[in-house]
């Protein structure tokens, strides 16, 4: 098998869904023991200073579930990761879904969130 370079990996993961990137950080962390995520936090100012056209980052805030919380927490759980008890505290609570993604990455969680009849705000 031939071996992928860093920049092939990154361009298939530019190709990939959430759901599948979470799948493929799980299968690391098995394989490896390792969490892959912890990297790519400690990695990221290094990789952010290229762009200075203002924040290419943001975070997506739950401001309110709406009348539909349980679409709303199904949603934080498939988004996350997180228990049923740790999504239904931000749904019941808000609070930050997701720190620190792409503008674009955000917008599509928020038209998501948007669609079950949550209020999302981007920081």
């Amino acid at each position: 098998m031939a071996k992928l370079s860093a920049k092939e990996i990154i361009d298939s993961l530019k190709e990939m869904t959430l759901l599948e990137i979470k799948e493929v950080v799980d299968l690391m962390k098995e394989e490896f023991g390792v969490d892959p995520s912890a990297v790519a936090v400690a990695a990221a100012p290094v990789a952010g200073g290229a762009e200075e056209e203002g924040p290419s980052s943001v975070n997506v805030v739950l401001a309110s579930a709406g009348a539909n919380k349980i679409a709303v927490i199904k949603l934080v759980r498939d988004i996350t990761g997180l228990g049923l008890k740790e999504a239904k505290e931000i749904a019941d609570n808000g609070g930050v879904v997701k720190e620190k993604v792409a503008k674009d990455e955000a917008e599509a969680l928020k038209a998501q969130f948007e669609e079950a009849g949550a209020t999302i705000e981007l920081q």
